[in-house]
C-alpha cells in the first residue's frame, strides 16, 4: 500500500519555444528538485536531463494525437504528487499563453496542494526576435494581438477579424489549419499587400520559414511544405525586418513577375 507523501508539490515550468538554452534558472532549479516530470510533445527533451533522477512521463498533445487527455493530465498531476512528492509539469512556451496552464493550477489548487508556477519565454514573441521581427517597430506599430487560430469549437476565433481591422502586428498560433479562412479575413479588409511570415519550428534544426503577403501566403505554404508546429505573423513589421528582407524582396519580385505575364 503506497503512503501519501509528506510535502506534495505541484510547478508548472515554462520551457520556453523549443531551444534548451532558453529555459529560466529558476526552471532549471525546479527541475533539479524534481522527483516526477511530466513533459509536452513540444518541449526540448535535452531539459530532462536537468532531472536525472527523477521519473520522466511524457504526456504530449499533437494534432490528430493526444497521449492523454486534460482530464486525465489534470488527475496525474495530482495522483504523482500525492504518491512522489514534488511534480513538475513542463509546458512548451509560457503555460498560460495557450497552455492550459490555468485549467491545472485550479485542479491542482483545488486538492490543497502546494503549488508554484515559473514563467517561460513564449513562442509568440520569441520566434519574431529569432527571425528580427519587431513586433512594435517604432512608428510602424504600436501594439501587437496574439490570438489563438483555432477556438475550443475547432472554428477561426473572433479576435481574428477584429485584427484585422486593425493596424497592430498579429501574431497567430496554432492556426494552419485556418490559414485559408485567416487570409479570406484579411483580403475582406482589403489587405491582400499586407507581409506574412510563418515560422514553423522556430528554434530548431529542422526551422522552416515562409514570407511573402496574404494573397501570396498559402501558395508559398505548400510551395515550402510548411506546417504545425508554427507561427504566423502578419504586419507590416514583417517587411521591415534585415534577416527576412532578402527573402520577401525575392517572394515580391517573383509574385510581379507572374502577376505582368
Amino acid at each position: 500500500m503506497n503512503l501519501l507523501h509528506n510535502n506534495p508539490k505541484v510547478t508548472l515550468v515554462g520551457a520556453g519555444p523549443g531551444a534548451a538554452d532558453l529555459l529560466t534558472i529558476r526552471g532549471a532549479n525546479a527541475l533539479q528538485d524534481a522527483d516526477v516530470v511530466l513533459y509536452d510533445a513540444l518541449v526540448d527533451r535535452e531539459l530532462l536531463n536537468f532531472a536525472p533522477h527523477a521519473e520522466h512521463v511524457f504526456v504530449g498533445k499533437r494534432r490528430g494525437y493526444k497521449r492523454l487527455e486534460q482530464e486525465e493530465i489534470n488527475a496525474l498531476l495530482v495522483e504523482k504528487a500525492l504518491m512522489n512528492g514534488h511534480v513538475v509539469r513542463l509546458k512548451g512556451g509560457d503555460p498560460f499563453v495557450f497552455g492550459r496552464g490555468g485549467e491545472e493550477i485550479a485542479h491542482v489548487t483545488s486538492f490543497g496542494i502546494d503549488l508554484d508556477v515559473i514563467p517561460g519565454v513564449s513562442s509568440a514573441t520569441a520566434v519574431p526576435q529569432e527571425l528580427g521581427v519587431s513586433l512594435t517597430h517604432r512608428g510602424i506599430a504600436e501594439s501587437f494581438w496574439v490570438i489563438t487560430g483555432t477556438t475550443l469549437n475547432r472554428t477561426i476565433s473572433d479576435d481574428v477579424h477584429l485584427a484585422a481591422q486593425s493596424t497592430a502586428t498579429v501574431v497567430i498560433l496554432m492556426g494552419m489549419s485556418k490559414l485559408p479562412e485567416i487570409v479570406s479575413t484579411f483580403q475582406r479588409e482589403n489587405k491582400g499587400q499586407m507581409p506574412v511570415a510563418i515560422i514553423q519550428n522556430g528554434f530548431r534544426k529542422n526551422k522552416k520559414i515562409g514570407v511573402g503577403t496574404i494573397d501570396s501566403i498559402v501558395s508559398i505554404v505548400e510551395k515550402e511544405g510548411l506546417d504545425n508546429p508554427a507561427i504566423i505573423i502578419v504586419g507590416e513589421v514583417v517587411r521591415h525586418s534585415v534577416k527576412l528582407q532578402g527573402i520577401y524582396d525575392e517572394v515580391q519580385e517573383h509574385y510581379s513577375k507572374n502577376d505582368s505575364l
